[in-house]
């Protein structure tokens, strides 16, 4: 799904009303109906109590919208101004008109009213229409009241646009934020509801078409997309298909200590529909590895008293991956500088397609013109946060959107920053956020899954904008089941390889 800049919307907002589409106040009464609906349901019920939070604002528009419809279905409501009232536009100024006129009244915030307080903790909603998306500073005075009253209750909250607090293009938290239990945002999602902390404030999200005509979001570009079910589709195989049309790919990695990490990125790509898998090893974990696979075909290669890769490794594995169409290095290879200088060796000598994970990246230290020379070659990068920070990425300012498609520019590579809601970034600046994925995954060795789920597509020739943020979908879609079947403290990376075949199965067609 695309979704929206901030700045994207106040302007599909400005050329709707200007080109006489609808004018602001339609606006406003569409996205409180989408309120008041959404409203209902989280209450649980047809009729009962409901408290808006409501700013000076246009979202304090929408808040006072909700609170007149609500009342106007049945429910006791209370409308409470949280802001300066001499700072309401004319908008919001219209629908608390409309609200006295149905019966309700927009009352002044009473934080220190006994009374006010119990009433609202016998609510069954609250509707938090604070800020929306135009937050700039920290949330502070009697708005940070507010939002820690609806956050210190058991009662549901339903967030307007996107919970006040979270900043809309980078899901930073403005000093704090609400926690709604649902959000409802208006015409497309923004990154704030995914990423960063403000995905963690979202809830289930909901987006209401509110009337902004079609041809204006399509005549806009939107390099960051979500990637939900629906983006993911797999073809049908040909009943003449033999093992070579499904690519053969190359693994290195391994070394003593770590033998379960080029196990499960094989054993990934196996269960992803790879035809061939070829798996180069160090020589004494070689036998150990070999021991728990069938159907990937690993091979000893030269190796220190270290039990890592030796620097004769490097063309021993060049040999084979010759033969392959993509190689993945990384899983379990260690730290040794004799496996670095092998990494980054075959780095500059192989002009396929590689996916750089765990230890492979972590050989690019300081070395990242490595990785500055293969421009023009598909090179994946798959780095949690310490990986990427060992990189040279910048975490510092809490912006993981801004740092992945900077990185990604910067260096000429697909960056997967791992994480909840993991971000895939390309070179052009386009991005896709997942939204699959739970905490039962962080386990080691899922990284492995994935990075064998990634090797798996691109060897069968997908194409890496479609491939790789596929990849991640799957991988975390199969960790879901695994969370409802097993539980997320008792699952583990095999539970995910296991789970793979039934959530491909759902997208082939």
């Amino acid at each position: 799904m695309r979704i929206a800049t901030a700045q994207q919307m106040r302007e599909l907002d400005r050329l709707t009303i200007e080109t006489g589409r609808h004018t602001a106040l339609e606006l406003m009464e569409r996205a409180a109906a989408a309120l008041a609906a959404a409203a209902v349901e989280l209450a649980g019920k047809p009729t009962g109590r409901a408290v808006c939070f409501c700013g000076a604002g246009n979202n304090g528009g929408d808040g006072v919208g909700c609170a007149r419809l609500l009342l106007e279905r049945g429910f006791e409501v209370r409308c409470i101004l949280v802001g300066q009232r001499e700072k309401m536009t004319h908008s919001t100024r219209s629908m608390e008109f409309q609200l006295i006129s149905a019966g309700g009244k927009l009352e002044e915030f009473q934080p220190d009213d006994p009374e006010f307080a119990r009433w609202c903790l016998e609510c069954d909603v609250m509707v938090d229409a604070l800020f929306g998306i135009g937050l700039n500073t920290a949330v502070c005075g009697d708005a940070l009241t507010a939002v820690h009253m609806m956050n210190t209750c058991e009662i549901p909250v339903l967030s307007a646009d996107i919970p006040s607090g979270v900043e809309a293009d980078t899901g930073r938290i403005f000093g704090a934020a609400v926690h709604a239990k649902r959000t409802v945002t208006f015409t497309l999602p923004k990154a704030g509801h995914y990423v960063g902390k403000g995905g963690l404030c979202t809830g289930e999200l909901t987006v209401a078409d509110i009337g902004i005509p079609r041809e204006l979001v399509d005549a806009q570009e939107y390099p960051v997309q979500s990637v939900e079910a629906d983006d993911i589709h797999l073809p049908h195989r040909q009943l003449d298909a033999h093992k070579g049309d499904f690519g053969k790919v190359y693994i290195l990695g391994g070394s003593v200590g770590y033998t379960g990490a080029p196990a499960l990125a094989a054993r990934a790509a196996v269960r992803t529909g790879t035809g061939l898998v070829n798996l180069g090893l160090p020589a004494p974990v070689w036998p150990i590895v070999a021991a728990k696979l069938d159907e990937p075909m690993p091979h000893p290669l030269p190796a220190g008293k270290d039990g890592q890769l030796s620097l004769e490794a490097g063309e021993a594995a060049l040999a084979q991956i010759s033969s392959c169409g993509i190689c993945l290095l990384g899983p379990g290879l260690g730290r040794s500088n004799s496996t670095a200088a092998v990494v980054r060796h075959l780095l500059q000598e192989i002009r396929l397609p590689v996916v750089l994970d765990a230890d492979g990246i972590n050989a690019l230290e300081g070395h990242i013109d490595v990785l500055d020379a293969r421009q023009g070659l598909h090179t994946v990068l798959t780095p949690h946060d310490g990986e990427f920070a060992r990189l040279g990425g910048d975490l510092s300012d809490g912006d993981r959107l801004r740092a992945a498609r900077t990185f990604a520019m910067e260096h000429t590579c697909c960056l997967v920053l791992k994480g909840h809601r993991t971000i895939t970034a390309f070179p052009d600046g386009s991005a896709y956020i997942n939204t699959t994925g739970n905490p039962g995954m962080a386990k080691g060795g899922s990284g492995d899954v994935l990075s064998g789920i990634i090797l798996s597509l691109l060897g069968q020739g997908f194409p890496a904008r479609q491939a790789v943020p596929m990849a991640v979908w799957l991988h975390g879609a199969a960790g879901d089941v695994c969370a409802q079947e097993i539980g997320e403290y008792g699952m583990t990376p095999s539970d995910l390889i296991d789970a793979l075949p039934a959530v491909i199965r759902k997208h082939v067609g």
